[in-house]
This record gives C-alpha cells, structure tokens and sequence, in this order.
C-alpha cells in the first residue's frame, strides 16, 4: 500500500475511536499505535497530524496527542451561487469565455484511487525516481552557506548555467544569461503565454497537444488554434496557412516526444517551423518536457529549436520536474531580447523567485555522481516498459492496439480508436475495472478527427502492473478484444 492510502486509511480508523476517549483525555502513543496497526511512525504522525487540522484532537510537542475538548465548529454554509454571475458575466468586446476546464490537467496530477492501476498519470512511478538522491541533494543544500537566503530573482547563476549547457548544446549556443529559472514547465509555459500575446489573441498549437497548455492559453485569455500534426510532428504546409488566416504571432510546440504523439518533429520540419515563424514576425515557444526522459534503444536526439536560433524566434522552456519527481518544481526559461525582459518582469511580479533551497538541491543533483546513474536507469526502464505495455495492448485490445507513432522518448502511447467508439465511457469502465486511462479528447482544442486514448507506462509499479492494466481494459471494453 502507498504511504498517501496507508495514512488516510489509519486517519479514518483513528476518527471512528474517538468517542472512546473524553474530551482531553490522552491517546495511545504513537509507538502503540505503529504496534497495533502495524504502520511506519511517519505514517502515524501524518494521520495525527490530519486530525489534528480537523481540530479533533491536540498534540503536544512532548506529550502525545490528546482529544480536543471540543470539535471544531463546521463554518456554516453560505450562498455562493452569486459567484455564478460575476466570473461568468463577459462585459462587452470580451473576445474568449474566462471559464477554464482544468481537467485534463487534474487527470494526470490526481493520485487513483487504492487499488487502481496507473495509467494516466504523467510522473514516474516512486520506485523510478531517484528519491535517495534528492534527499541527499536536499540535506547538502540545506548546509550550504546562504542556502535560506533570498535569491537572485532570474535564478542561481550557477544553475542558470548549467541549464544554458543543456539546451544550447557543446556550441554554447546559449548563454547563462538567457535563462531565467522557474517553479517548473508549466510555470514557465504560463509566463510565456502571458508575455508573448494579449488578451483574445490567437494562439497555435499542435492538435493534437498537452491539455495543461490548453488550459494555460485559455487562462490567459487566448484562442488555442489548431494545426494538425502527424508523425514527423506538426504539418509546416499547414502551420504557414495559420498563421496567415488567424495573424497568431505564438506558436506553441513540443518538437520531441510530443504529448500525447510521441512524435520528434522531422529534420526538414524543423528548420521548416524555424522559418515559417520568422516570417510570419512570430515566436515558437519550445516545450522540451521529455528529453530526458530519452528510451535506452533511442537515436542520437536532434539538438533544441533554440540551439539553431540566434534570432530570439524561439522561446524554450525545460524542466527537472518529469525525470525526478512531481515536487521539484523547478524549470527553466530560455530567450534573448525585448521578449526575455518581458519574461522576467512578468515572472517577478506573478511569484518573486524559486525558493533557493530548492534551487540549491537542484545544483546538488545534477551535479552528483548517481545523477548520470538515474538517468541511464530510467533510461533503461522506460524502454522495456514501453515494450511490455505494447505487446500486453496488442494481446488484449487487438482492436484498439493501432499505434500512430512507436515513441523511442516519453511515457506514454496513442491509441487510435475504432470509429465510434465512446472514448469517456471507455475510461470509465475502466476506472470501474481498477485502471486509469485518458480519453483523448482534452487533447485537442477543437472538434478530434477520430477517438483516441493515451495509455501511460511510467506511474505504474513495474511490468505485471503494466500487462494486468491492459488485462483490466480488455475486461472493461470486451468490444476492443475482438481484433
């Protein structure tokens, strides 16, 4: 059982006994209670902790936790349906509805239920992340002299540059200075949308594309507006047509292991995108999300969009995040010009700076020896899970197995769906079965050519999670079944 289910299970177990005790009278001591339940101390102290927030008991540094002597009164519920109309009201001239639709983004942060199987999630799996690293990169940057004091605002310079290695390449096409550090990609996504187009103002996107983008551009107030993609990436023909009918001035991109793709958009097409945005005086924001999350069998990979732009066209944003662990949050921002100052005054005034010991723990990891270690494991590790998913999927859902695009990066695959097929009931029953999945609609921004679903292969435990998942969908929808 995960820790997260192992302390809301003994939480709830604790509530129930509390009328077993009188108001002030002393709990059984945490040693008991690890005894009795058979529980890790940490364990016990979280669900203590959960109900000591609840105001339902009262611990003392010390002494133990005790009954509170009272509960804490519930707030009386009030009538908020008048919020209804002033977040919806649009005055006149408002060119895009302000509600936002945050749940294909949710999909992928929310933990599944206990005893399901996950298949959407968009982290790896505890088991993959390199936990003792990060907890000793986190206890070094704690000692190091300054660590708690306030840091310089675009980042710590020595990780500034160490990002500015990993997206320029050996040329050193970018510099320390064209960096600003951010609280992870999807920060650094919503700040170039907001520096980059104003309100009601177009935006590109591949379609399909990363759902937490669509609602990104959507909270800033902007038109997602689709160009079909295939699996050599975007179509270039077609992203010279957008840019001329709508007179978007941002095209947002992932050109490596696109989400929900996996496909590394062509040689040709990159230098395609490249140009076809500089004539159209546009930018290409650059969302390299998974490049480190390269597979084991995987090509030599193409170098960044902003390595081959000396011309500030390119806005590129990497982060730590996918190949450690959802909670560190820590990203970068590449650009030159008018536009990185623009970057950096809207960064300052929507979060101040990183936490610097987060950013010191970040210099600590990369720069420890079991970093290169962890990334040839995972490297490794995602490739024969990715194997193991594919052929359980083409055992079980020999319907549903046609695959656009084999990715050699990234944690997922894309499954084309027989026409028809109800991809949210489909997800449903599958939830209903014990697995998570995705429906594929929250991946486009407009009415999707075909149903489709992505099946995740990084949060699940290992390989028999993985082939009993593809079990579960064959139960959920026997339809698929039939190849």
């Amino acid at each position: 059982m995960q820790e997260r289910s192992s302390v809301a299970e003994l939480a709830n177990l604790l509530r129930r006994e509390l009328n077993r005790y009188s108001p002030g009278e002393k709990l059984p001591s945490s040693r008991a209670l690890v005894e009795r339940f058979r529980v890790s101390p940490v364990t016990v102290s979280r669900a203590l902790a959960a109900l000591a927030a609840e105001g339902l008991v009262v611990t003392r540094p010390g002494a133990g936790a005790f009954r509170a002597d009272r509960p804490r009164p519930r707030n009386r519920p009030g009538d908020t349906s008048w919020q209804e109309v002033a977040l919806s009201a649009e005055p006149p001239g408002e060119a895009v509805p302000r509600s936002v639709d945050a749940s294909g983004v949710l999909t992928t942060l929310a933990a599944p239920p206990p005893g399901v199987i996950e298949l959407n999630g968009g982290y790896l799996h505890p088991t993959l992340q390199p936990e003792r690293a990060m907890a000793a990169a986190l206890a070094r940057a704690g000692r190091r002299p300054g660590a708690w004091g306030r840091p310089p605002t675009d980042g710590l310079p020595e990780l500034r540059a160490w990002f500015a290695r990993e997206i320029g390449g050996p040329e050193g096409a970018v510099a320390a200075s064209d960096v600003l550090i951010t609280a992870g990609g999807q920060s650094a996504l919503t700040t170039a949308l907001h520096a980059l187009a104003g309100p009601g103002a177009p935006v590109l996107v591949e379609s399909p594309s990363y759902p937490g983008m669509l609602a990104a551009a959507r909270a800033c107030g902007l038109r997602p507006v689709p160009v079909p993609a295939d699996t050599d990436g975007v179509r270039t023909d077609l992203l010279a047509q957008a840019f001329r009918a709508s007179g978007a001035r941002v095209f947002v991109c992932q050109p490596l292991f696109q989400n929900p793709t996996g496909a590394v958009l062509s040689a040709e097409r990159r230098a395609e995108v490249l140009r076809v945005a500089r004539e159209a005086g546009a930018f290409v924001v650059e969302d390299d999300f998974a490049r480190r999350l390269v597979h084991e069998d995987a090509p030599p990979l193409p170098p960044t969009l902003a390595a081959d732009d000396p011309d500030g066209v390119v806005v590129h944003i990497c982060s730590l995040t996918k190949i450690t662990s959802a909670s560190l949050r820590v990203g970068a921002l590449a650009a030159r010009g008018t536009a990185l100052e623009r970057l950096r005054a809207i960064q300052v005034v929507d979060s101040f700076f990183v936490p610097r010991p987060l950013q010191e723990a970040a210099l600590e990891l990369v720069g420890a020896p079991a970093w290169p270690r962890h990334l040839r494991t995972v490297a490794t590790e995602l490739r024969a899970r990715r194997e193991t998913l594919l052929t359980a999927l083409r055992r079980e859902l020999p319907a549903a197995a046609e695959v656009g695009h084999v990715p050699y990066g990234g944690y997922h695959l894309w499954l084309r769906l027989p026409d028809g097929t109800d991809e949210w009931g489909l997800a449903a029953a599958a939830l209903r079965a014990g697995v998570a999945v995705a429906p594929g609609r929250p991946y486009f921004s407009a009415e999707p050519p075909a149903p489709h679903l992505r099946v995740g292969f990084a949060s699940a435990s290992g390989p028999a999670e993985l082939e009993a998942g593809a079990r579960r969908l064959r139960t959920a929808f026997p339809d698929l079944a039939d190849g």
